[in-house]
């Protein structure tokens, strides 16, 4: 395998102990969600990083694929998400939320702030840029005639 990169690490180790100990801003980027084919039609983005009052639908699962609710919390240092009808009860009959991993969701409503966005808007127009990009086109030389 050849190194692409210079400054990040091929090492399986080094990889897990950066992904474990990722600082709260850098987690909030890894837990991203893929948008639904509607809102990505619409907003030109693939993915967003997820948030509080959004509602997503689970996509993974025997018994809970498919169910849709509001996030409750963002779980960043247990890396999950809690779904507000997505929980379980303790031996005691305490409700207890199931934990999911964002990229086992897809969004399905977006709580639209501005901050949210610009950043649609940035991604959008970035990928909208790079859409021609590595696409060969026909270039038509002109001969110019030498007297």
């Amino acid at each position: 395998m050849v190194k692409l990169l210079r400054k990040v690490s091929v090492s399986r180790r080094k990889a897990r102990k950066a992904h474990f100990t990722a600082p709260s801003n850098q987690r909030r980027i890894e837990m991203s969600c893929h948008l639904s084919k509607e809102l990505r039609q619409k907003h030109g983005v693939r993915s967003l990083p997820i948030r509080k009052d959004d509602e997503v639908r689970v996509m993974v699962g025997r018994k809970r694929k498919g169910t849709m609710g509001k996030i409750v919390a963002v779980y960043r240092k247990k890396w999950v998400v809690h779904i507000d009808r997505f929980q379980t009860n303790k031996m005691s009959g305490q409700p207890v939320f199931i934990g999911v991993h964002p990229s086992n969701c897809e969004l399905r409503t977006i709580k639209l702030l501005k901050d949210r966005k610009d950043l649609i808007e940035r991604t959008a127009a970035a990928r909208a840029k790079d859409s021609d990009k590595g696409k060969i086109a026909e270039v038509k030389k002109e001969v110019q005639e030498v007297d």
